[in-house]
Formats: C-alpha cells, structure tokens, sequence
C-alpha cells in the first residue's frame, strides 16, 4: 500500500519487481536484484552494472545481501542465468552493515582468480568499522549495549536479555571480511560501464556511506541514504555515546540538493523513484516534526528516551525494532542537546533524563 509520502513521488516501474533469483532490467546495462531478509523490513536492493575492467567485460555488484544459505543460493541461480556468462568484476558496498556487507567475502573469493582479484570497494571508515565488528558487538548487542540503554531509560527485563543476548549480532552475519579492499572517498569519481559515477559520502547512519551518482545516466545508487518509503534508521550506540549522528545525517542530505528532478534514485528498500528534491523535504520535514514532540514532552517534565518511544513510534514494535528505535530516540534527545535546546542530567538512578533550556 502506498503512504502519503510515496503518493507525491513518481515510480516509473509501478509496482514491478525483480522475482526471486531473478534480475529485472531497468536499462541496458542495469539490472535491480531483490535479497529476501528475515526482518519486518524483509528486503535489500542489490544492483548489477555492467562494466569494463582491466579490459576485461563483466559485472559491477553494488551491495551484497546477508550472509545467508538463502542469499547464497539466490546468487548462484543469477550467475548461471542473468550474467550473459560474464563475471563479477569487483564488489562495491555503500556501507558496513550486514545487509550490505554480509557476502563481500563470499562474492570477492568466489569470483576471484589468482591473476584477476575480485576486489571490495568501499569507504575506508566502514570498511575497518566492519572488520572490527565481525570479531565484536560494536554497539549492536551484548552487555555494553544493555548497560548504554538501560542508561537511558530501558527498563523492560525481556528487552534489556534480547539486547545483553545478541553479543554475536554483527559476526553471526558478517562472520568474515575481505582482507583488502580499493578505498571509496567523497567526490571520487569511479569509472563504471564507460560512464563516471561521483560518490556522495553521507555520515550518521553510517560512519562513511557512500551512494553514486552518474549525472550521464540520470542515476543515483542511493543505499541507505535516502529510501522512499520509510525513514533511515540513525542511532546512537554505546561504542559513541554522547554522539550527534542525527544532526551529521541531515547535514549529509544536503548534498544531495541540485541533483536533477528527473534522477532515478535507486534506493537500497523500496521501489526506484524520481522526485528526489520532494523525498529530501519530506525527510526534512519528517525530522522537524519529531524535534517538536521532543521538545514539547521534555517542556512538560524531563524525559528519558525510553519515555519517548511510544509518542515517536506509534506502532507496535517487536525486540528488533525496539533496539533501533532507543538509538533513534537518544538521536533526536541528542540532537537538541548538542544545539543547546535540551539539558542533560544524570540521575541517582543512573538514567540521562533531558529537560527544556530556560528561556
């Protein structure tokens, strides 16, 4: 069903999407694959250009899916019948986390050879963010991440276990990383089926994320960055917990501004739209309006961010959700505390509660 938001933006495929292990072409040369995952959010984009490297034809992957017995097998069915027999290249991933990076190693080895590496593309802070957390939590679960959200409000005992529980989250989908990679920056311009494609670095929802532009084709890969449908997950974590990563994301978004209306943005969820200039607003608009809610409940009396969940996020929300949600909430407390519209207190309990500034 389509939402308001989705309702001012234009979809010129319809409701049209790739089958299972299968691939559909939006163009010569570009092919949008559909990864199944085992969330609410129950999909990922995986995108396929075709490409020269090294003079030799083939395939350009952008993101990777997780890393899954279900992912795998979806792959190895395109190999043998959506590749025109030609091989992946090199594998580019917008950013560290397990959707995009679960199979970069399974990709990059199954397709390397020992005189043509396969090689991993990406930022050099997630690619090193993400080898740190294959051999750890990195904010993503086990005891300091219950402690950071207890800290801040969560105190419902099935929650705290879940989250203490998950201390394998991020190895137990990214168990392995490539053990080099060809390092993405911003306003690099990498050289892709004959047309240049510009990286746009965005922070917050992920230390370096990098979406790409190629104004020749009128397309933007857009990752994470900016999704059609839903707002993008930007969460403090305890690893950065007195971080301001809401703030670094809309200052991002900024840099998407000018790109052309007519852009086919081809995001990581939901269906490519065009319209991009009415999506930035509306995600402008959408953050402006929970900055309202904060201040008007922490005017009334201090607030903790477990206090906030149910006026921030009016569905119901499973234990996943529930742990994305406290990291967006922290976000937004955190946001007004950094521009001084919020004070911070530490209680005797332990809690942060944020408080309205006098006037």
């Amino acid at each position: 069903m389509t939402n308001a938001h989705e309702s001012q933006l234009h979809f010129p495929l319809g409701d049209a999407l790739p089958g299972n292990a299968t691939t559909l072409e939006l163009r010569p040369g570009l092919r949008w694959v559909r990864m199944q995952l085992p969330f609410v959010l129950n999909h990922i984009n995986l995108w396929l250009l075709r490409d020269e490297l090294d003079g030799r034809q083939g395939w350009t992957v952008v993101d990777c899916g997780l890393n899954n017995e279900a992912t795998v097998q979806a792959w190895e069915q395109i190999f043998a019948t959506e590749l025109d027999g030609l091989p992946v290249l090199r594998v580019l991933v917008t950013h560290f986390h397990p959707d995009h990076m679960g199979l970069a190693h399974w990709l990059t080895e199954h397709w390397s050879t020992p005189t043509t590496p396969c090689r991993l593309w990406m930022s050099a802070a997630d690619y090193y963010l993400a080898r740190l957390a294959s051999g750890s939590t990195v904010g993503m679960g086990g005891a300091s991440a219950t402690d950071f959200f207890i800290s801040h409000g969560l105190s419902d005992p099935q929650t705290q276990a879940y989250v203490r529980a998950r201390s394998d989250y991020y190895p137990s989908m990214v168990p392995v990383v490539p053990a080099s990679f060809q390092r993405l920056m911003d306003g690099q311009c990498v050289r892709i089926g004959g047309m240049d494609w510009r990286c746009i670095a965005g922070h917050g929802h992920a230390p370096e994320h990098i979406s790409l532009h190629c104004p020749e084709a009128g397309l933007l890969i857009s990752g994470d960055m900016v999704l059609p449908r839903i707002s993008t997950n930007v969460s403090v974590v305890d690893i950065e917990p007195d971080a301001d990563p809401l703030r670094q994301y809309l200052d991002s978004l900024r840099r998407f501004e000018g790109l052309p209306e007519d852009t086919l943005v081809l995001p990581a969820h939901g269906r490519p739209f065009q319209g991009l200039a009415t999506r930035l607003t509306q995600l402008h608009e959408h953050h402006a309006e929970r900055f309202e809610l904060v201040l008007q409940a922490c005017a009334q009396r201090p607030q903790h961010a477990a206090d906030l969940l149910p006026q921030l996020f009016t569905r119901a929300l499973d234990m996943h959700q529930a742990t994305f949600a406290m990291g967006e909430a922290i976000a937004h407390l955190h946001a007004l505390w950094h521009q001084g519209r919020l004070q911070r207190q530490l209680g005797a309990d332990g809690v942060y509660r944020f408080s309205a500034v006098a006037a």
